[in-house]
């Protein structure tokens, strides 16, 4: 997948595909390129991302930039805004969390790290990683962290969902979120503020990864891939 959106996008920035040109169907790239149409579904979704491309119900999928954005975007946020609201809300309510905490939120959120260590689907680990942060907010004693993280659900799933197929962040996330919980457990709001923030750290590197290296990867147009 990262290999195909690597070609599409630099089709889109040599000019191959102009601005509000359509891109081919998903049956055509999938013939050309010898993928799955799932594996031509995930990369046309990182071009969307990525600020290049729109869908359009019943249209297909047009180019809209001949440049990727500085910040890839999540259903109605780019990655910088979720980033810039998650840092001011989860980390101090994860140290809220330390103090706060009682004995159903250490047990809702021990049974969520086993869940998403035993995960082989990645859709619903996505969905198991989104539930973790709103319960790590509720564990605050402040619901209106909670309602933050809520509203803001469905942009943090389809981020994971990108950076799980582009940086295959799903064994640190889980090892990561391990430590948060660890650190909640202890009782130190330092610890668990810190802990919050090497992960939200990651995240952001993970996203400036992809970003830079999904264009400097580019496969030669004759490449085929296996799907």
């Amino acid at each position: 997948m990262e290999a195909l959106l690597a070609e599409l996008r630099s089709g889109i920035e040599d000019g191959t595909w102009a601005v509000g040109d359509r891109l081919p169907s998903e049956s055509t790239l999938s013939q050309d390129f010898g993928v799955s149409r799932s594996v031509v579904r995930e990369a046309l979704r990182g071009l969307q991302a990525l600020g290049l491309t729109q869908s359009r119900t019943g249209k297909g999928t047009y180019v809209v930039s001949a440049q990727a954005a500085d910040s890839p975007t999540f259903g109605s946020y780019s990655a910088r805004d979720l980033l810039e609201v998650r840092r001011h809300v989860e980390v101090p309510a994860a140290g809220y969390a330390a103090t706060r905490h009682t004995a159903d939120d250490m047990a809702t959120l021990t049974d969520l790290l086993d869940r998403m260590d035993a995960e082989t689907d990645d859709a619903f680990w996505v969905s198991l990683d989104s539930l973790f942060h709103i319960t790590v907010a509720r564990a605050s004693g402040n619901p209106v962290f909670g309602k933050v993280i809520e509203e803001i659900r469905d942009a943090l799933a389809v981020q994971s969902a990108f950076l799980n197929q582009l940086d295959d962040r799903r064994e640190a996330s889980n090892v990561e979120h391990r430590r948060i919980v660890e650190a909640i457990a202890s009782g130190s709001t330092d610890q668990a503020e810190l802990a919050m923030c090497a992960h939200l750290d990651h995240v952001d590197q993970a996203l400036e990864h992809i970003v830079s290296r999904t264009h400097a990867s580019s496969p030669t147009p004759t490449q085929e891939y296996p799907s």
